[in-house]
C-alpha cells in the first residue's frame, strides 16, 4: 500500500516550516508503521508533485495553510482518496468571516464585531496566529477585526467520519471522535502580535463537555471530514473562534500520549468506520517547533 503525504510550509513557508515538518514526522511515521510505503514531493513543486505521486498511492492527505487547503486538496481528490476535509468544506473553513457567520446562523458563540476601541483584528484568511494582533486600528484590505473576549484559550482535536465529497459513498453519520482536548500558550509580543508557542494535552478543564459539544457542533454545522483542530475561548460562553480542516501542532503532544496510530484513524474515518474513543496515556507540552516532553 502507498500513501501520498505532502506538507506544503516545509519548502514554501520558512516561518511555519518547523510546526509542519513535525506534523509530517507524526504522520508519515505512523503511516510507515501501518504498513504504507510513504510517498512525498521530491522537489518544490507542489501541485507538479500531486498531479505526478498521487495517482500511484492508495490514500492522501496534503497539508497547506487554510487559504492553499482547497486548491491542493481538490487537485488531491482527482488523483486518489483522500484522508483529510473535503475540498468544499476546507474553502469554507479558510474564510474565518465567512465561517463565523454560518457558525453564529446555527446558535454557535464566536467573538462579536468590534465596536469601538481595543478589537482582535486578523486576516481573514490565515492560518494560526499570523498577523493576528491586539488594536484600536481599524482593519485592513482582507482583515476582520472582532470583540478581545477575555478567556482559557484552548483547542479541540476531532477526527470526523461524516464524509462527503469524493468519498461520500462512505458516509456513516457517525458523529466525530474526540482525541483531545489541548490548552494553547499565546503570547503577546511588544508590537501587541499574538504568538502561537505551543500546548499541553490532554486536558480535562471545567465545562469539559460543554466544549466539546460546542466543538462538534461546528464541525458537524461545517460537514468537516478528517482531522480538525477547532479553537475555542472559555470565558462567559463557550466561544469557537477560528476551525482548521486540517492537522495541527496539537497532533504532536496527541500522537505521544494516544494508544492508536494517528494514521489508521484517519484511513478508517475517511471510510466511515472510525472508532468510538482513543486511550490516551498521560500528559504532555508541546512548543510549536515540535518538541515534547511528558508533563
Amino acid at each position: 500500500m502507498k500513501a501520498f503525504l505532502a506538507e506544503y510550509s516545509v519548502c514554501h513557508d520558512p516561518e511555519l516550516a518547523p510546526e509542519g515538518a513535525a506534523m509530517l514526522t507524526v504522520i508519515s511515521e505512523s503511516l510507515a508503521r501501518c504498513g504504507y510505503d510513504v510517498v512525498m514531493p521530491e522537489g518544490p513543486d507542489f501541485e507538479g508533485e500531486i498531479k505526478r505521486l498521487a495517482p500511484g498511492c492508495d490514500v492522501g492527505l496534503v497539508i497547506t495553510p487554510d487559504h492553499l487547503l482547497f486548491r491542493y486538496t481538490h487537485l488531491l481528490e482527482q488523483f486518489t482518496h483522500n484522508i483529510g476535509c473535503g475540498s468544499m468544506n476546507a474553502a469554507v473553513c479558510a474564510n474565518k468571516q465567512r465561517t463565523a457567520a454560518i457558525l453564529a446562523r446555527n446558535g454557535i458563540a464566536v467573538p462579536p464585531d468590534a465596536g469601538g476601541g481595543t478589537r482582535i483584528v486578523k486576516p481573514i484568511m490565515g492560518c494560526g496566529a499570523l498577523g493576528v494582533r491586539l488594536t484600536d486600528e481599524e482593519p485592513g484590505p482582507g482583515e476582520l477585526a472582532q470583540a478581545y473576549v477575555e478567556g482559557k484559550t484552548l483547542s479541540v482535536s476531532l477526527v470526523g467520519s461524516r464524509v462527503t465529497g469524493n468519498v461520500c459513498e462512505y458516509y456513516s453519520g457517525a458523529p466525530p471522535l474526540l482525541l483531545a482536548i489541548n490548552r494553547q500558550e499565546i503570547g503577546v509580543g511588544e508590537d501587541c502580535r499574538f504568538q502561537y508557542l505551543g500546548g499541553e494535552t490532554p486536558i480535562h478543564p471545567d465545562r469539559e463537555e460543554e466544549i466539546v459539544s460546542a466543538a462538534v457542533h461546528a464541525m458537524n454545522v461545517l460537514g468537516c471530514q478528517g482531522y480538525v483542530g477547532i479553537d475555542i475561548i472559555v470565558g462567559d460562553r463557550i466561544y469557537v473562534v477560528d476551525v482548521n480542516p486540517r492537522p495541527t501542532t496539537s497532533l504532536i503532544g496527541i500522537a505521544e500520549v494516544m494508544e492508536e496510530e494517528i494514521a489508521d484513524i484517519l484511513v478508517a474515518a475517511s471510510r466511515g468506520e472510525a472508532p468510538t474513543e482513543v486511550h490516551l496515556t498521560g500528559r504532555v507540552r508541546f512548543d510549536k517547533d515540535g518538541k515534547v516532553a511528558r508533563v
